[in-house]
């Protein structure tokens, strides 16, 4: 079975930066599509960016150009680089990932899934 393993919760002010880690197991990283949703209480699960087999990456209006998605195959770890914090970012950020590839920022489009772990931005 795959299994993600988030890290890197934190509380930062308005502007700062945070990275959050992914560890994944049971399958290779650059075989997967893989990314980042998030969401606060009473709202749906939003995409944040995905990344697939190639190495491409796409994110949603709400964080291009702050947030960045990259991985280490050799770790087998995904990461997620957030710059320019603002307090909407405020969220329990999900690691997803895909065995078929990537088709779109969608949860019915992932089958694994991280605990979640809370970003909180003043």
């Amino acid at each position: 079975d795959v299994q993600l393993v988030e890290s890197g919760r934190g509380s930062v002010q308005a502007g700062g930066s945070l990275t959050l880690s992914c560890a994944v197991s049971g399958n290779r990283l650059n075989r997967m599509c893989v990314g980042w949703f998030r969401q606060i209480p009473g709202k749906e699960r939003e995409g944040v960016g995905h990344i697939d087999n190639d190495g491409r990456a796409t994110y949603a209006e709400s964080v291009k150009g702050r947030f960045t998605i990259s991985s280490d195959n050799a770790k087998n770890t995904l990461f997620l680089q957030m710059n320019s914090l603002k307090p909407e970012d405020t969220s329990v950020y999900y690691c997803a990932a895909e065995d078929w590839g990537c088709f779109g920022l969608d949860t019915n489009n992932f089958g694994y899934w991280g605990q979640g772990t809370q970003v909180t931005v003043s």
